[in-house]
This record gives structure tokens, C-alpha cells and sequence, in this order.
């Protein structure tokens, strides 16, 4: 290495004049087989260091939305490094690629590196830049929703567990009070789509495309499928899973004994149980975590308990934060961060599998040696956190370091098969929406037209639950799905991977041990093969069709029954 750089929380301050003299004196360079690595090694720390910046700097917006301090160094990063950041690795890239020069084990990152160099508009940069401070403004609304409850000011997520109380009329009453507290943004956040639609209509304009779709799809490196096979599987989803979810609806209606199902009746124990409370502590969290982690693989606990000794963790739900969760790489220290809103309910739990399994992808694939190397098409990213949840069910019991008793044990997997039995269904309204959006660019401007195809959708795939009377409600569901907002088209991602993540677990159920060792091969693969290939080397197949959504329904409505004789 030949470049010199100081620490991370030092080149964040630094202004573009001291960075570019780096991208210049790279681009100076002669690129020939004899240097090539030394080349890609030095282009790789710059990038690294740039994007952990941008990391850094989104991630303290976040933990707290009020800080003015923090939304500033974003946005200064977003005005002053991040376009011109951009555009010089865009003459990097094609330094690379005139060079002639293929090092081994770049080849899918130089396939997407002609794609980006042929999408590629300077134009479009400060419009980037802009979209980034929308995603910012839609945080700002959305975290800033609270509501008094039994005399308290709290937030939406930490209203979450009274949506599992036995007692009906509180349900009800909670839910109605967080969705009017909701619908009181609806202007703002319809008036923040209208800027997101003309925004995105000029990029694609720019960038020489017919549709913000195919614009969006080169953008994400899909060359492994289509918007035909997306469409394929949300058919799929219909035919498999749709009646699949409404025997799950039926099912609890009967065991609730109420006329009808309704939008505050999912979430309570249908037998009358008291809910899940896995935990009081983001403490207790954290530490039945590490237990679970190290039973699936010593390596994972040990990947988990760095994160908890270097502050790579930010867990608890707080009035200000922004909402959901994620995690995040900081890619010059090759090491994640975690984000969630924990509020003490089961979906916590959850949500710290799933995360995990996201941060178990950056420790393994930290050992390749180039930033590009490590990009991976959400498709497979999201196999491996969806299938850490599944990899880890075995052990949630206490007698395994866990947060439950058997019976609570078997509880908590019925809810999570079942909830990614429902979540099918819901993320091809997600997905079906956008594909109507952006097909029909002009007419989605009008958030009314939004609110009735949302609607449609809701009704074709969302069968089983009555919202009669929540008209409003109902149509404006789009408002909270952020991804709809923040990263378009970021949903099906989801779906074809929780059918990976199923396979997955599918062989660990004949040999844990050989599914975690398939699993973790694949995560250090990182994005050096193509998306089928990763599928393969977990042991799973890349697929749209409805022969193996059924496979993998008929599994977990198996396992359901199985685990019901022992939460019963």
C-alpha cells in the first residue's frame, strides 16, 4: 500500500481537497498485471474510508434525529464529498476496465463495475444527494411520532406490546391512537412522495432510460433475474401462499371466538396466554444473544461479543431515534454496526437474530481483500440474516442460554414460521406497488391513485383480516412501509430469500452442523459469484417458481404442528 490515511473519525473532517489528491494520483497510475494488486489495494482503502464515513455520519442521524450537529456533518458529507466521491471512482472504475487488466477473483466485481460505468451520469450526483436528505426528512416524521398512553408520552414501537394484551378494547383503542397519530403526517409524507417521484423521473431521464424501473434494476446489479420473474413469484405467492395465510387467519379468529379478525387482533397469543417477554434490559438482550450465536457456531458468539465490546451496537427504542432496524458495515474497520428499536416483545428477538445474521456476513467476508469484492446482492445478504433466525431457533430455550421455557420456546418459532408464512403475501403488495408505480410514473405522482392501488393489492393478497371501517387506514399502508420511500424496489430481496433461508434450515434440520458450515462458506464468498452460486454454496436454489414455495410452506405448517403439542 502506498497511500497514507489517518484515522476514520479524522478523515471525516477532512474537505474534499485533501481527498482528491488520493483518486487523482491513482488514476495517474500505469495499471499492468505487475501492480494491479497493489493498485486495487490502495483504491480499496480510499473507498473503504469513504463509505465508512458515510456510514458513520448516517448512523448518528439516526440514534438521534434531534441533532442538528449530526444532520449537518451528513449533509455537508452529502454536498461536499459524496458527488465528487462518486465521480472519481467512476474514472477509477474505468481506468480499471480500459486497462484491460481481469485479477483473479474480480470478475463479478468488474461485471458491475461496466454496468456502473454505462449508468453512470455526473447530473445525477447532486440529485443522489437530494434523495439521501429526503430519506432523511421521511426518518424525521416518522420518529417524531409519539402518543400519550395511560399518562405517558411514548413512541409508536413502544406501544407495540399492548398490541399483545388479552384485553380486546385496549388493543383497539391502542392501535386506533398510533394509526390517527399516523394519518396526521399523511400530507407531509404525501407532499415527500411527490418530491421522490419528480426526483427519481429526472434520474432516470438523465441517465438515458424508459422507466425508472429498468433504471432501478441496473442500479442494483440484477442479472440474475427480471421484473417478469419477480412478477412470476408474487403469482406464486398468491397461488401457494395466500390460502396458506388465510388458514392461519381462520385459525386464530376461531381460537380468539370473535366474529371477525381484525387489524389489533394479530399480534395477541389466540389461546389467551399472556405475551412473550423475552426480556426487560437491552442487557438481558444482548447476553441471551451471545448464548444463542455461540450454540449456532463458537465463531458467531465470538463475532457477537466483539460488536458488544467495541460499541457496534445500538439497541434500545428511544423518543428521537429513527424507526426500524438494520446493520451497517463500517467497512475501513471491516466490522458491523447494529441499529434497532427494542421495546421488549418477541419481534425484538427476532429482529436481533435477523441483524446478527447481517453482522455474521461482514466479519466472514472480511477477509477478502478489496471493498468490491464484498458487495452482495441483497437477495443473498438477506439469506443470511433471515437464515441465522431459523439456524438459531434450537436454541432459544433457557436450557440453552436462551429467553424461554420450552413451552414459551415453541411459542415464539410457531410465531415466526407463521409470520413468514404471512410475510410472503405482504411483500408482493410491497413489491407489486412499486412495479405499478413506476410503471405508471405520472399517475403514482397523485398519492390518491398510490392509496388505490395499494388498496387493490391489500385486498388480492391480504385475505383473512377485515378492515371494514378503516378505509383510510388501510389505503394509506404505503406511508409506513419505509422502503417504498427510502430505497425502491428494496422488498422482494426479502422474499426470494426468506424461500433461501427455508432451504437452508431445511438441511439443518438432517445436519445442523453441515448447514452452518455451508452457510458460513457462502458468507465468505462474499460478492465474488454470481447470485446462483451463492444460493448453491449455502445449499439452496435461486428460485421464483410455485413447486418450491410449496416445499418450503408445507415444512414450516409441519413444524408448526409439531411445535404446537409442546406450546399447548
Amino acid at each position: 500500500m502506498t497511500i497514507s490515511l489517518p484515522s476514520v473519525a479524522e478523515f471525516m473532517d477532512w474537505p474534499w481537497e485533501e481527498i482528491e489528491p488520493l483518486f487523482r494520483e491513482l488514476n495517474e497510475r500505469t495499471i499492468d498485471a505487475s501492480n494491479v494488486d497493489e493498485w486495487l489495494a490502495d483504491w480499496s482503502t480510499l473507498d473503504e474510508y469513504i463509505a465508512e464515513s458515510f456510514n458513520r455520519l448516517y448512523v448518528a442521524t439516526g440514534v438521534d434525529t434531534t441533532d442538528k450537529e449530526a444532520e449537518a456533518r451528513y449533509n455537508a458529507f452529502l454536498d461536499d464529498i459524496f458527488p465528487q466521491a462518486e465521480a472519481a471512482d467512476q474514472i477509477l472504475k474505468e481506468h480499471l476496465i480500459s486497462s484491460g487488466v481481469e485479477p483473479t477473483g474480480f470478475e463479478v466485481p468488474l461485471r458491475n463495475m461496466r454496468t456502473e460505468v454505462e449508468l453512470f451520469r455526473e447530473k445525477n450526483l447532486p440529485l443522489k444527494s437530494k434523495e439521501f436528505k429526503l430519506s432523511t426528512e421521511y426518518d424525521k416524521i416518522v420518529g417524531a411520532q409519539t402518543i400519550t398512553w395511560d399518562g405517558i408520552e411514548i413512541t409508536l414501537d413502544q406501544l407495540k406490546p399492548v398490541y399483545q394484551e388479552q384485553d380486546r378494547s385496549r388493543r383497539e383503542s391502542a392501535w386506533k391512537s398510533a394509526s390517527e397519530r399516523q394519518l396526521a403526517d399523511r400530507e407531509a409524507i404525501n407532499e415527500l412522495w411527490g418530491n421522490y417521484m419528480d426526483l427519481r423521473q429526472q434520474m432516470t431521464t438523465n441517465a438515458d432510460h424508459a422507466d425508472y424501473r429498468s433504471y432501478c434494476w441496473k442500479q442494483y446489479l440484477r442479472f440474475d433475474y427480471t421484473p417478469d420473474n419477480a412478477k412470476q413469484f408474487n403469482e406464486a405467492i398468491h397461488e401457494v401462499v395466500v390460502p396458506v395465510a388465510q388458514h392461519i387467519y381462520e385459525k386464530r379468529r376461531k381460537r380468539l371466538d370473535v366474529q371477525s379478525l381484525r387489524p389489533w387482533d394479530l399480534y395477541v397469543d389466540p389461546s389467551g396466554r399472556s405475551r412473550l417477554r423475552p426480556f426487560e434490559t437491552v442487557d438481558v438482550l444482548e447476553n441471551k444473544s451471545s448464548n444463542i450465536f455461540r450454540k449456532v457456531d463458537p465463531q458467531l458468539g465470538d463475532y457477537f461479543d466483539v460488536m458488544r465490546e467495541e460499541d457496534l451496537l445500538d439497541l434500545d427504542n428511544r423518543k428521537g431515534k429513527a424507526p426500524g432496524g438494520y446493520c451497517t458495515d463500517y467497512t475501513a474497520i471491516r466490522k458491523p454496526f447494529i441499529f434497532m428499536n427494542a421495546v421488549g416483545i418477541h419481534d425484538d428477538v427476532q429482529t436481533m437474530l435477523h441483524e446478527g445474521g447481517h453482522a455474521f456476513h461482514v466479519f466472514e467476508s472480511a477477509r477478502l481483500p478489496y471493498i468490491h469484492q464484498m458487495s452482495v446482492g441483497m437477495e443473498f445478504a438477506e439469506v443470511a440474516s433471515m437464515a441465522m433466525e431459523l439456524l438459531s431457533a434450537p436454541y432459544l430455550t433457557e436450557d440453552q442460554g436462551g429467553f424461554y421455557t420450552p413451552e414459551d420456546a415453541a411459542r415464539a418459532r410457531i410465531e415466526h414460521l407463521e409470520g413468514a408464512l404471512l410475510f410472503w403475501p405482504y411483500m408482493s403488495v410491497v413489491d407489486s406497488f412499486q412495479h405499478w408505480v413506476y410503471e405508471n410514473h405520472a399517475e403514482a405522482r397523485d398519492p390518491d391513485n398510490c392509496n388505490r392501488a395499494w388498496g387493490e393489492l391489500w385486498d388480492r393478497f391480504m385475505m383473512g383480516v377485515d378492515w371494514s371501517g378503516l378505509e383510510a387506514e388501510k389505503v394509506t399502508g404505503w406511508h409506513r412501509k419505509l422502503h417504498i420511500h427510502q430505497v425502491p424496489f428494496y422488498y422482494i430481496e426479502y422474499g426470494l430469500a426468506q424461500l433461501g433461508a427455508m432451504q437452508v434450515w431445511r438441511n439443518a434440520i438432517q445436519d445442523q452442523a453441515g448447514a452452518v458450515a455451508a452457510y458460513r462458506k457462502s458468507l465468505a464468498l462474499g460478492g465474488t459469484v454470481p447470485l446462483p452460486e451463492l444460493f448453491t454454496a449455502a445449499g439452496a436454489k435461486f428460485a421464483f417458481d410455485a413447486g418450491t414455495l410449496r416445499q418450503a410452506c408445507e415444512l414450516a405448517e409441519i413444524t408448526i404442528q409439531e411445535l404446537e403439542s409442546v406450546a399447548n
